[in-house]
């Protein structure tokens, strides 16, 4: 695996970008890796249960992706979910709430950490089976196209599920059918403790892109106005000319795939090479170095969201738990037919 120079110089898309906009973007990633950091102290504290799939490392890509989106437009995620669902703004509260599986929670404390929905903000659904998302993603795009809604759907997904069946049917049927869609494969190096080199014949999977009709584009993340610009000319692409494309970002998580991971698969100095090329480092280093913010500054800012975070983890933990009868919510039931 290479590893990211130590010492390169903040990113031209980000030392491009407006005060304004860059405060914001650090806010917002910000706040997604404190969510994180307070869910993984629940779950410790066994308040949440059932698997817990941390964002932490990858927020530039969740806030990118937003930035680059129009209203109308869908997010179709997989079970690492939480930083889509609080970069379309969903409510933080009820985001922990969901993981607490409380009545307050995002779909009513039934989906857990890896379901989160929400229509009106355009976050569709986390998906828990691996790759089986994808085709329910060229869904909405046909969907688009055959109604003229005009709205382009984002589908992400990682790079251990690119092998899978249903991936390979979704993106098949995203070509043939010229679909209004970008699959976005987040690389983060590992499909969960296996790294990429053992699971891949190909290390670029955007080389299958002309095998499926697709554009491809590839890039190794560095802050969300770089993910803005460059998924912006794949949606644009999508929704002006009803094509599709296959973009892979790599990046890189700081967690284990999941919360029973202690990720000692890494190799001697990886995780300490790649926290200094932190996306979340790199914005508050622009803050800081462009933009004239003190360290105190940035640490009022910090302070206030860790607040916001601890105070939705009481707010979870205090609401009540869903009403019996809210497990039969949106399922289908048959109605029993009288013998004739």
């Amino acid at each position: 695996m290479d590893l990211p120079d130590k010492d390169a110089p903040l990113p031209e898309t980000l030392s491009a970008a407006s005060k304004d906009d860059t405060l914001h973007a650090f806010r917002e990633m910000l706040r997604i890796r404190r969510f994180e950091e307070t869910a993984a102290r629940a779950y410790t504290r066994g308040k949440i249960s059932g698997f817990l799939h941390l964002y932490i490392g990858q927020e530039a890509i969740a806030i990118g992706a937003n930035l680059a989106m129009q209203p109308g437009d869908r997010i179709v995620a997989t079970y690492r979910d939480h930083g889509f669902a609080l970069a379309q703004g969903c409510d933080a509260n009820a985001c922990m709430a969901e993981l607490f599986g409380k009545k307050t929670g995002l779909v009513g404390g039934v989906g857990g950490s890896m379901h989160f929905f929400d229509r009106e903000k355009g976050m569709w659904g986390g998906y828990a089976i691996v790759g089986n998302h994808v085709p329910v993603a060229a869904g909405h795009a046909f969907a688009s196209k055959y109604t003229g809604d005009g709205a382009v759907t984002l589908c992400f997904l990682g790079d251990g599920a690119v092998g899978i069946g249903p991936t390979h049917e979704g993106m098949t049927l995203a070509g043939l059918w010229k679909l209004p869609i970008v699959f976005v494969v987040e690389n983060n190096r590992y499909s969960m403790g296996t790294p990429l080199e053992r699971t891949l014949p190909v290390a670029d999977i955007t080389a299958r892109a002309p095998g499926y009709g697709m554009d491809g584009d590839r890039f190794t993340v560095s802050d969300p106005f770089q993910v803005r610009e460059r998924l912006g000319v794949a949606i644009k692409r999508a929704r002006e000319e009803s094509r599709p494309t296959l973009v892979e970002i790599l990046t890189y998580r700081f967690r284990g795939h999941s919360m029973s991971d202690p990720a000692k698969y890494r190799g001697k100095g990886e995780l300490e090479a790649f926290r200094s090329n932190d996306p979340l480092e790199l914005v508050r280093r622009s803050l800081l170095e462009v933009h004239g913010f003190s360290e105190d500054e940035i640490e009022a800012i910090d302070d206030a969201i860790i607040e916001e975070m601890d105070a939705a983890a009481v707010f979870a933990d205090e609401s009540p738990q869903p009403d019996p009868e809210h497990r039969f919510r949106n399922i289908i039931i048959p109605t029993p037919t009288e013998e004739a």
